[in-house]
């Protein structure tokens, strides 16, 4: 079986964890990879579901094979239905996670690391949306892990500086990633990313992408490109209004045309190519609905980083199935020969979730 395959269905599948233990370390709730646990395969280290439904009943497991003390690092076999697949690693948790800021918060509580060497961080872990369901995201699982005490509230740009330092010297970071829950503001937290940013570049030279639904005022890109973040993440995740609005109610009252307005925009400021949007696959949108979208953004330098959808315990989609693999195989094919004849590369990229790749497979297929 060759990556492309095996990162494909692991993603649509997840990885069923035999021994609970070995979970200890994965992301239960909260924005961006929930419910997932980094595993590196053949010196490629991606995303994969752990804690949710498909997972539990997933061909994929993971075998136990020895400890190397020395390392306090297991060897472990990924197999398919009972038969050896590859050899593979679980990333060891990083120093940083042991400290506390000044304030004396633990340093988990205000960033994790994502993937093998990527900061990540909600800044507002509280969303106007969120609270109703007449407005909120049904696969969104912000609130989890604010309410069980894994997270605070409101990072400060003097705590965020404080933990990107320590990640960098202690852990080799190469990168930030910044999204927030949607304030009831008119900035939709650009201006709150801004100054997180500006914090964050005083104290340490971090790539950042910083992640938010489009603001009235698209000013506020210029702003958040003086303050340091380097790429744009404003989030689609599905493509056809009537998905949107059944799925999304609250982002759908945000119509694709004031999204496109704002990609063009930003595409002028942070340049071609470091404007990202993610794609939810299995939402509901078909396979040509995903590509036209594809095909359009990638014509104004937009990056569609299209990611399996992942159902996430707690959430109205829990139970909702995730794509097929067949499905996200031809995807993956068709946008990454799109990816290829237009120039866009994520290893271009200046930061971002799309330059990380560990939610997807996308990368893999851009040659």
């Amino acid at each position: 079986m060759n990556k492309q395959t095996l990162i494909t269905e692991l993603q649509s599948y997840g990885l069923k964890l035999i021994d609970p233990d070995l979970g200890a370390s994965g992301r239960r709730g909260g924005a961006g990879p929930s419910d997932h646990k980094a595993v590196t395969i053949d010196g490629t280290t991606v995303m994969v579901p752990i804690f949710n439904s498909p997972a539990a009943q997933s061909p994929y497991s993971v075998k136990l094979n020895s400890v190397k003390l020395t390392e306090s690092i297991a060897e472990m076999t990924l197999e398919r239905q009972g038969e050896p697949i590859a050899p593979i690693q679980f990333p060891q948790q990083p120093q940083f996670y042991s400290l506390t800021t000044t304030d004396g918060i633990p340093y988990w509580k205000i960033a994790l690391l994502h993937s093998r060497d990527v900061l990540a961080t909600t800044v507002l872990q509280t969303c106007m949306r969120y609270g109703d369901a007449a407005t909120s995201c049904q696969f969104c699982a912000i609130g989890q892990s604010l309410e069980a005490g894994r997270t605070i509230a409101r990072k400060t740009p003097a705590q965020l500086a404080e933990v990107a330092e320590a990640a960098v010297r202690l852990d080799g970071v190469k990168q930030m990633v910044m999204t927030t829950g949607t304030p009831n503001t008119s900035d939709r937290g650009a201006a709150y990313l801004t100054e997180c940013a500006k914090a964050i570049k005083a104290k340490v030279d971090l790539p950042i992408q910083a992640q938010c639904e489009p603001p009235d005022d698209f000013a506020w890109f210029e702003r958040m490109r003086s303050a340091g973040v380097e790429n744009l993440g404003m989030h689609l995740e599905a493509a056809d209004p009537e998905i949107r609005a059944r799925i999304m109610p609250g982002k759908a009252s945000v119509p694709l045309s004031y999204y496109f307005d704002a990609f063009e925009s930003a595409v002028q400021v942070f340049g071609w190519g470091q404007v990202s949007t993610y794609l939810l696959a299995g939402l509901g949108d078909s396979l040509e609905t995903l590509l036209e979208m594809c095909d359009r953004l990638i014509q104004i330098g937009v990056y569609p980083f299209v990611v399996p959808f992942v159902p996430i315990t707690g959430t109205p989609l829990a139970n909702h199935p995730a794509p097929k693999t067949e499905f996200m195989f031809t995807l993956y094919e068709r946008v990454g020969k799109m990816l290829k004849q237009s120039g866009l590369r994520s290893a271009e990229m200046k930061a971002g979730c799309a330059k990380c790749g560990a939610c997807s497979a996308l990368s893999t297929f851009e040659a």
